[in-house]
């Protein structure tokens, strides 16, 4: 079975990465060029978007932003190089928690500057870790086909929803509470989504 993907609210990676494939093309066409594998720029990337953390907890707004969604970038580069040559199961473990991570540093740098919010902070990682857990669960349990090395099962919030998100709550930081409780609720509605569609598919 399928993932109906009329059924999903925004997915914004899964609906419009054809526009954006053509440049990632390049890029990653490029970077083997030069002698780069995919998991040496997951680590590049990796090591940029930790970064961005620390930039957020320093109070430089912007800088994070940059070195955010240049991290985010590289991930969707490293991807599309592993298709070009041959994806690892290593790959994958490297990308994957390596997303994670770079998620949270920014969670953290933003809950140690606004301590006063650390509470609402530790709800998002909480609701992330579940909705993360489904996914990954799903992943590692579905017989499904995938360009991915295991079942991608998409929802509302997909890592392009995440960064919109986390951009916000980097620039916006009077409104921090607001979208700190908004991406709550996305995180909670994808956790919803997730279970409902895993129902779906491994009750057969």
């Amino acid at each position: 079975m399928q993932f109906n993907k009329r059924e999903v609210l925004l997915m914004i990676d899964t609906k419009a990465r054809h526009t954006v494939q053509p440049l990632l093309n390049k890029s990653a066409d490029a970077a083997l060029k030069i002698g780069l594998t995919a998991n040496q720029v997951t680590i590049i990337g990796f090591l940029v978007g930790i970064s961005a953390g620390g930039a957020v907890y320093l109070g430089y707004s912007w800088l994070a932003l940059a070195l955010l969604w240049f991290s985010g970038y590289l991930d969707a580069v490293d991807g599309t190089m592993a298709r070009k040559t041959t994806s690892t199961k290593f790959g994958t473990v490297l990308d994957v928690s390596f997303d994670r991570l770079v998620e949270a540093g920014i969670i953290v740098g933003l809950a140690f500057r606004f301590p006063d919010l650390m509470w609402v902070m530790l709800l998002l990682v909480v609701s992330i870790l579940y909705t993360v857990t489904i996914f990954l669960t799903v992943g590692a349990v579905a017989d499904e086909n995938s360009e991915k090395s295991f079942y991608y099962q998409p929802a509302i919030a997909e890592r392009t929803e995440g960064f919109i998100l986390l951009s916000l709550m980097i620039i916006f930081v009077n409104y921090l509470l607001f979208f700190t409780l908004l991406f709550l609720a996305v995180e909670l509605i994808a956790a919803m989504q997730r279970l409902y569609h895993a129902k779906k598919i491994l009750d057969k």
